[in-house]
């Protein structure tokens, strides 16, 4: 239902209240402590993504323009540049494997898993905006749980056909979250949020048909950093119309034909979603759509030791939506095996992992990796259709050389409110990702522990000095590290390999 409301009575003059009245004592303390896991993994997915590809370009660009001397860091190189340019960067940084955090529908028309990236926006532009203005750990906090929670509402009310026909919503929705989240730490009243919306609501833009190129977290950083310009706009005296979001010409009506006012109208922070549905943290660089399958794959191959020269074949059957964002199925490209169930199967079943020094364009071309996704067969099961969009049941059918059927189902992955990675889990992730950027351990240790801390930081440049490089450090010029070799010492991260995969999201699917 589309209703257009003007003055304080407008669905959006609801959300700039919310913007402008919301303070770290506001959040709940489990909520916190979940946003914690989240911002940690996405500081570790930047510092993932300042290796990439994408990352070297992103910083030439930004030296090309000359925007030096600023006061935000571009995390994994020495660059300090305005805050706009340090949200844009990190924003592709941390969506470039594809690696972030997944917002989790709760309407049933909705992909369970398919809404948006709430990180990749809201951390990045706040973050950035903190560290200029010396900023606390409670006031980061405080902006970026309402960055996330505008940016989700605001993707759970407006028709799925949004994304359906091609907007992405991490790029759209995100523009917004990242804007409510630096409107809120920089005081706002709700007149300010109000007009920051609205040029928000101007700058989203992202369409799916780049997904599996570069420019899917190109999509992230700009989002990120169009809530910094819509901010630092509205605090100029910019005008813009102060409903844009329920407007018969607005946001809601433009990009998505229409909206649910039930799923945002009094439910800011009631509950907020981190705690209801919650957040899913991804345990593979992969479409979050693939994690239940291969959460359960990992356990059938250990239960069964099952070796790859004895897979004839394997059926994965999904709902029709998960086959319509899983496009890939003979990926050529590390960025299209991001969204290829069939990589994702083949992989495991060759490796028994699928992690960082996975996904990348040489091992997606070995001739035994090509062979086994010819094994895999993935398409529509009756079953997982009926159990609903708001799931990702999966079904899974392995048939051997001996004659047996494997089968088993899966409704949910590894790191999804169903079954949590815990913080000390999330922060092995840091680890990883921090290792694959080849991050000293005397930086890349400290971060775990003041971001589980966070709240007792008095300015956040101590966080972000630790995730910047010293000037004259080899690499900071935005260079790509070197290959990863295959020969690697159990339990140690391999040394990243040069990622075309760098801006790397993959084909359609999680915002």
């Amino acid at each position: 239902m589309t209703t257009e409301r003007a003055g304080s009575g407008s669905l959006t003059g609801y959300v700039a209240e919310f913007i402008a009245s919301t303070r770290y004592a506001d959040i709940p303390t489990e909520v916190v402590a979940l946003g914690k896991k989240s911002i940690l993994d996405g500081l570790g997915l930047a510092l993932a993504g300042s290796v990439a590809k994408s990352g070297g370009i992103v910083r030439r660009h930004l030296q090309s323009l000359g925007v030096g001397e600023g006061r935000a860091s571009v995390i994994g190189s020495t660059l300090r540049v305005p805050p706009r340019f340090a949200a844009f960067a990190n924003g592709i940084g941390v969506h470039a494997d594809d690696y972030d955090d997944t917002q989790l529908a709760v309407g049933t028309d909705r992909v369970y898993g398919l809404l948006t990236h709430p990180t990749a926006p809201a951390l990045p532009s706040t973050l950035a905006v903190a560290e200029r203005d010396g900023r606390s750990g409670k006031d980061l906090l405080a902006a970026y749980h309402v960055g996330v929670e505008v940016e989700c509402k605001i993707a759970e009310a407006i028709n799925p056909r949004h994304y359906q026909h091609g907007f992405h919503s991490t790029a759209t929705c995100g523009t917004l979250g990242a804007a409510a989240g630096v409107a809120n730490l920089l005081g706002f009243t709700a007149d300010q949020a109000r007009t920051c919306l609205g040029i928000a609501g101007s700058l989203a833009a992202g369409v799916r048909e780049n997904f599996g190129t570069m420019m899917k977290p190109f999509h992230a950083g700009r989002a990120a950093e169009g809530g910094v310009i819509a901010a630092e706009f509205a605090r100029l005296g910019l005008t813009a119309t102060p409903i844009v979001l329920e407007a018969g010409r607005g946001f809601f009506r433009a990009a998505g034909g229409g909206y649910d006012e039930s799923a945002i109208l009094g439910k800011l922070g009631k509950p907020w979603t981190f705690a209801d549905p919650g957040v899913s943290i991804k345990p593979h660089p992969s479409g979050s759509l693939t994690h239940p399958g291969m959460t359960t794959m990992l356990e059938l191959i250990r239960k069964h030791d099952i070796k790859p020269d004895q897979v004839v074949s394997v059926k994965v059957g999904t709902n029709q939506n998960m086959p319509n964002a899983l496009i890939h199925h003979r990926p050529t490209t590390a960025l299209q095996a991001k969204f290829s169930m069939e990589f994702c199967m083949a992989i495991l079943l060759l490796e028994r992992r699928g992690g960082l020094t996975e996904f990348t364009d040489e091992t997606v071309n070995r001739p035994d990796v090509q062979a086994m996704m010819r094994k895999v067969e993935f398409g529509v099961h009756p079953e997982a259709e009926a159990a609903g969009y708001d799931k990702m049941t999966t079904f899974l059918e392995i048939a051997l050389t001996d004659g047996r059927a494997i089968r088993d189902r899966a409704d949910f992955g590894k790191g999804s409110p169903a079954n949590p990675m815990s913080y000390d889990e999330v922060a092995d992730k840091f680890r990883e990702c921090a290792a694959y950027s080849r991050w000293p351990k005397k930086k890349a240790e400290p971060v775990v522990e003041l971001v589980r801390n966070l709240e007792s930081l008095t300015n956040v440049r101590e966080l972000t000095g630790l995730l910047s490089r010293d000037a004259g450090t080899v690499g900071s010029a935005g260079r790509a590290a070197p290959r990863a070799t295959r020969t690697v010492a159990p339990g140690r991260a391999p040394r990243p390999a040069t990622r075309t995969t760098g801006a790397g999201t993959a084909p359609k699917r999680s915002r």
